[in-house]
């Protein structure tokens, strides 16, 4: 597989790394914020947002709106805190934020676990692809459903 060495974060690293990508880009690491990474790097698969408000809002002791942990998810992506599993409406959080790649997800239709890939190669062959056409992406986010290993 064409890529390279990743630095990945865990627990309270992947916050520290998670906030320092945050504040890199401009923006503030509030509570909020915070909470909701927290909820959301502790799930093991993929976690929608009315997941994380319910997360979140169990934590807090108070009901948290999902249009808020929508509105910081998007924040998120946008400044690759976290990844965006299109199919499935969900989110995983970025375990290398400070290194920026293509989406290729994994998804085991059985348990729902979701494997996240970085492999150069194949995400430049498919932006090529589009470019041959005259296309420009902007972000190519390629999934394979299927069963894991586990599963299979």
């Amino acid at each position: 597989m064409a890529g390279h060495d990743h630095n990945l974060h865990h627990g309270e690293s992947l916050r520290d790394a998670a906030k320092s990508q945050l504040t890199e880009q401009g923006e503030q690491w509030t509570g909020m914020r915070e909470a909701v990474f927290d909820a959301l790097a502790g799930f093991d698969r993929p976690a929608s947002a009315y997941d994380i408000a319910e997360a979140v809002s169990k934590a807090q002791g108070r009901r948290v709106a999902a249009n808020s942990v929508y509105r910081i998810l998007d924040l998120f992506v946008t400044n690759n805190v976290a990844m965006r599993v299109e199919s499935a409406n969900a989110y995983v959080a970025n375990a290398h934020p400070g290194c920026l790649h293509d989406c290729i997800f994994l998804i085991c239709d059985t348990c729902g676990q979701t494997t996240h890939l970085d492999d150069d190669r194949l995400a430049g062959g498919v932006r090529q692809a589009a470019a041959d056409t005259g296309f420009a992406p902007t972000r190519p986010v390629i999934e394979v459903h299927g069963k894991c290993e586990d599963c299979s």
